[in-house]
């Protein structure tokens, strides 16, 4: 069995499965989160005093289209990675003691979502960012 197939399926039927059940009850429905949260993303760094640290983001997007949740869906695989990649750069290029430029980590992981979703609409938003 094909688990993208199957997972885009899920995807699908949960983003159409709210509108239709909203439209079919005559008091109206609650309206369908458009929020959907992405795991937590890690990083190694070197700490002021030698050691190494772990630098920790917590993401997640904001898609208000239906299309573009399921699209968000199936390639939750590939946000991960392209977010791995991105925040061990921004690890790698954090001085020992300095915190780190969240500014540039939103942009840089708004602009990683974009590639891996092969378009626009989707809003990174951010949660915590924390070097331990």
């Amino acid at each position: 069995m094909d688990r993208r197939a199957l997972l885009g399926l899920a995807a699908v039927a949960a983003a159409t499965a709210t509108p239709a059940a909203a439209a079919g009850g005559g008091g109206g429905g609650a309206p369908q989160p458009s929020y959907m949260r992405l795991p937590t993303i890690t990083a190694n760094v070197r700490r002021a005093d030698g050691r190494r640290g772990v630098m920790t983001v917590e993401t997640g997007l904001d898609a208000p289209d239906a299309a573009l949740r399921a699209r968000v869906a199936q390639s939750a695989p590939r946000l991960r990675a392209a977010y791995a990649a991105v925040v061990q750069t921004a690890a790698n290029a954090l001085l020992p003691g300095h915190p780190p430029d969240v500014e540039r980590l939103v942009v840089s992981l708004q602009a990683a979502t974009d590639t891996a979703l092969g378009r626009r609409g989707a809003r990174l938003l951010i949660g915590t960012v924390m070097v331990v």
